[in-house]
């Protein structure tokens, strides 16, 4: 386990080496499950299903073998080097009913998929290999005295945005030190409990793909919020298909990533600014343009009570996705964001997928102004604490 931490004027910046265990299988997963207790994991108990997700059907000998003989080359056909079995993979944020539309599988074959699955039991390997990815490891901070104490949170089990990690730690870090706060990053769920938490004024996930919580940790996490801490999320943390926690995509983003372009998947986009009530993007009038993977939700998050800080000109780029999907949300289309979430605060940037954007001045305005506002140092919008 490794946490790092950045203190005022040192300038100390390294990431947290991800260490996540792969999925137990064989004949000696049984007796080291007898030994050591079984995470809550969210999906531990569960039985197998198309919405469970890819990883924990390929881990399971039983499961597979029930996928492999409805559709002998479903998971076969699969990239390895996306899909892989260790997170982090791809294999981790999508389900076996989201993947089969994509490869051409038949409603008829879907129908026996199910059947096959729904007759597997899960057996306590299964239930071992499915809380791996998951940890509960603890770490202690040495933290300097600061006005605001910030979390870096990259735990990362879907799709690892690489460089862009990197680029974001930096960003957040370098924002933060010339204000005088204290930064420190990890990479462990266990992380997400009430003591830890109540060391820090905010919470930034760094484009944390995956479900990276357990559900004692998700209780921690949504209780630090409700009651009056901060969370900013970045760019990825709110593009996975699949999210398990509904909490996370109803309330604290309140929106359901759908996609990107591919066609090309980076173009040049006007960023339209709004003013808003956390004063997030003031100084940047009405806009800017700039190059990145651009978002879009299944419905615009101003309709559940965001206040909306920037969105993008559809007409300024291509909104078509894979398969010629059409990625247009009418017209509204919310990239930058802030709501309350009981006496806390929640901001969410869909910028973000390219390490460049990090030095951009604009979005480095953007992220400083978010990070003010979550860590409740901006307007006086969210609950008692502001």
């Amino acid at each position: 386990m490794k946490s790092v931490l950045s203190k005022p004027g040192r300038g100390r910046r390294c990431l947290v080496a991800l260490l996540i265990a792969g999925a137990l299988t064989g004949a000696g997963t049984t007796a080291l499950a007898a030994e050591q207790p079984i995470l809550d994991c969210p999906l531990r108990d569960a039985g197998f299903s198309l919405e469970s997700p890819l990883i924990d059907v390929m881990v399971s000998p039983s499961a597979r073998a029930a996928v492999d003989a409805v559709a002998p080359q479903l998971l076969a056909n699969l990239p390895p080097d996306r899909f892989g079995t260790q997170p982090p993979s791809m294999a981790a944020i999508m389900t076996l009913g989201g993947v089969a539309p994509m490869m051409q599988i038949p409603e008829d074959k879907l129908a026996e998929l199910a059947a096959a699955l729904a007759a597997v039991e899960a057996t306590v390997a299964d239930k071992q290999a499915r809380c791996a990815r998951y940890d509960n490891e603890v770490p202690e901070f040495e933290l300097a005295e600061a006005p605001v104490k910030l979390l870096v949170f990259t735990k990362i089990t879907g799709f690892h945005h690489g460089q862009a990690v990197d680029a974001a730690t930096a960003a957040v870090t370098a924002l933060a030190e010339q204000r005088g706060w204290t930064v420190a990053v990890t990479d462990r769920g266990g992380a997400m409990n009430p003591d830890t938490l109540a060391q820090f004024d905010a919470v930034v996930w760094n484009n944390v793909s995956g479900d990276p919580l357990t559900l004692t940790q998700r209780q921690a996490f949504r209780d630090y919020v409700e009651g009056g801490g901060g969370y900013l999320g970045i760019h990825g943390s709110g593009g996975d298909r699949e999210q398990l926690w509904a909490w996370y995509r109803d309330t604290l983003l309140g929106a359901q990533f759908i996609g990107h372009p591919m066609n090309p998947q980076f173009q040049e986009a006007q960023v339209v600014l709004e003013k808003n009530a956390a004063g997030i993007g003031a100084a940047l009038g009405a806009g800017f343009t700039l190059r990145d993977e651009w978002y879009s939700f299944e419905e615009s998050p101003r309709t559940s009570g965001s206040n909306i800080v920037a969105t993008l000109d559809e007409s300024t780029y291509s909104p078509v996705g894979m398969f010629d999907q059409d990625l247009r949300m009418g017209g509204d289309h919310p990239i930058v964001w802030t709501r309350c979430v009981g006496d806390g605060r929640s901001a969410y940037t869909a910028i973000g997928h390219r390490p460049e954007v990090y030095y951009i001045p604009e979005n480095l305005v953007l992220l400083r102004d978010a990070l003010v506002w979550s860590a409740g140092q901006g307007a006086p919008s969210c609950g008692e604490r502001q």
